[in-house]
């Protein structure tokens, strides 16, 4: 079984205008580091020209998918049945997007096969971690 799961999401940028373009983004997790989820958005979506990746908590999406969670960087709340909001902030500003809570969802169901929530410390090896800390330290 892979340890990675990858699963390409369309996302629909909430701006001024009436239409709201799509933008293919990636959602990527990774046993090895079993609490986070990436989100990675392709240079041509982005101002500065260049991929942008946001890395936040799989606890943040599965909250998110049932009730508004988050008071940082990105935040998450769902938009009827269908749709995810997921707010990302940053100093240059801040982009809103919706993606469809279905997409989200299989992407979750993938993820805790992989890991079931609650278990991620198990993926976690802190022995070598501290001892990887220790040695960069010297």
């Amino acid at each position: 079984m892979s340890t990675v799961i990858e699963q390409p999401v369309e996302a629909r940028l909430v701006a001024a205008a009436p239409r709201m373009p799509s933008i293919p983004a990636t959602l990527h997790y990774d046993r090895s580091d079993p609490f986070a989820v990436r989100m990675t958005f392709p240079a041509p979506a982005t101002l500065e020209g260049v991929e942008v990746c946001w890395t936040f908590a799989r606890e943040l999406l599965v909250t998110g998918m049932d009730e508004a969670v988050g008071h940082g960087d990105v935040r998450v709340r769902p938009y009827g049945y269908e749709r995810l909001v997921m707010e990302f902030h940053a100093p240059e500003g801040t982009a809103v997007v919706h993606v469809l809570a279905g997409e989200v969802r299989r992407f979750l169901d993938r993820t805790t096969e992989l890991v079931p929530l609650g278990l991620e410390h198990h993926q976690v090896d802190l022995d070598r971690d501290l001892a990887e800390l220790m040695r960069d330290a010297c």
